[in-house]
Parts: C-alpha cells; sequence; structure tokens
C-alpha cells in the first residue's frame, strides 16, 4: 500500500490510500508533470515513497497511533495487501486469456484499499472523523453475491471436490482464493475485539467464494479440465 506523511503538532502520521483514482483525477491533484518540474520548491513538496519512519519496527495507524509491525492490525492490513497483488497477478492472466470479468477484478482490488482502510482504523483510537471517512459499505457485499450467482448460473453442478487447477488463469484466482482466506482469519479477531467493522469480515468471507467460483469459470471458458480430487491409493 501507499503511504503519504503528513505532520500534525510535530507528529509524523502516515495517510493509507483508501481509494483508487484515475490519472485524470491524480492529474488534478499533482498538477501536470511539466508543472512539478518548474521550480526547486515544487520539487521539495513530492512525497517520497520511502519516510523511515518504520525504520525501528513501529508504524502508524490512519488514527495517528504508533503500534509495532507485528500487530494484529498491520498483519491483516499487510495480508490484505497481499490478496490485492494475488488479484492482480490473476487478473493479468485473465486479460492474456481474453475473459470478461476483469472488471469486476479491478473493482475488487479497489474495494480491498478500502478494506485498508478501515483494517488501518483501529476503533479504540479512532475519532468519529476517522470512523466517518474510513466507514465500510455492506454493498460492496450484495454485489459480489450478485455476481457469484450469476457466474453459477453458467456453470455446470460441482459433484466432486476440485483442486486448483484449470490452467494458469484459474490456478491463479485459486492462489487468491488462498490469500483471501488467511486475510479473513487476519481480520477475525480484530473484529472480535471491536477494532474493525465486522462488514470487512463478511466481505473477505464472501470474496473467496466468489474467487472460487470465478476460477471455475475461467476453467471453463478456456475448455480446461479441472483435476478432481481422488484418494491415494
Amino acid at each position: 500500500m501507499f503511504s503519504f506523511v503528513t505532520r500534525s503538532t510535530g507528529l509524523q502520521r502516515s495517510l493509507r490510500l483508501g481509494t483508487c483514482i484515475s490519472i485524470k483525477q491524480m492529474q488534478a491533484v499533482c498538477g501536470d508533470k511539466k508543472r512539478y518540474a518548474s521550480t526547486s520548491e515544487e520539487n521539495r513538496r513530492i512525497p517520497k515513497i520511502y519516510t523511515k519512519t518504520g525504520d525501528k519496527g513501529f508504524s502508524s495507524t490512519f488514527t495517528g497511533e504508533r503500534r509495532p509491525k507485528e500487530d494484529l492490525i498491520f498483519d491483516a492490513l499487510g495480508t490484505t495487501d497481499e490478496l490485492s497483488s494475488a488479484i492482480g497477478l490473476a487478473r493479468e492472466f485473465c486479460i492474456d486469456s481474453g475473459h470478461s470479468f476483469t472488471d469486476q477484478l479491478d473493482k475488487i482490488q479497489c474495494v480491498l484499499q478500502d478494506v485498508g482502510s478501515n483494517i488501518a482504523t483501529p476503533r479504540s483510537s479512532a475519532r468519529d472523523s476517522h470512523i466517518q471517512k474510513t466507514k465500510f459499505s455492506s454493498q460492496a457485499v450484495i454485489e459480489l453475491e450478485r455476481w457469484i450467482d450469476s457466474l453459477t448460473e453458467e456453470l455446470p453442478p460441482l459433484t466432486n471436490f476440485i483442486l486448483p487447477s484449470g490452467g494458469k488463469s484459474s490456478a491463479a484466482l485459486h492462489v487468491a482464493r488462498g490469500v483471501c482466506r488467511r486475510a479473513e482469519r487476519c481480520v477475525a479477531p480484530i473484529v472480535r475485539s471491536g477494532e474493525t467493522d465486522p462488514e470487512v469480515a463478511r466481505y473477505l468471507n464472501r470474496l473467496s467464494d466468489y474467487l472460487f467460483t470465478v476460477a471455475r469459470y475461467a476453467a471453463m471458458k478456456e475448455g480446461n479440465a479441472e483435476t478432481i480430487y481422488k484418494r491415494p491409493e
């Protein structure tokens, strides 16, 4: 995840980017590239990718709280970031294969940025303004369910256990599914402790179902057989 550094009353905070924005929107925020390089003063305003604030093993939440990097919040954040990367890789395979559902994967990656923003805002240190900015909508769960139902209508009934297979697109989506289930396990304790919105856990739970379904769909569309589980003799 990208982080931007701000200073407030002498304290340095890392603010996590929680939404996907287009190139035009980025230009509106950052200005034209030529204008960026027009003066040395403006060059100094360009945020650096490194901040050095985590060199001692601590990082900041969106609320400004400093926690050790092995904290459950950052474990969940890191795994969610890994999930988005896994989906991004699977998406590239799906684009190469000409699949029609890649726009759904695009949107899921954007929603995962919002998931990360919510996780990065632990309720124990959040003000109302923080909570409002990072509130997670249940609409995202409903949309996943609609996609799952639509894909399932085209799939043959599942009568056996299948192994991750069915071509590169399908197998990569299964890898993303496995990472998604791990992300859900990481989020579960911070949801139970009241630090994170329960809708985030619901979304990850439903997302693993979607990734399983779309992996099967990719294999079917490519005409690839899925490997059926057989008990070793």
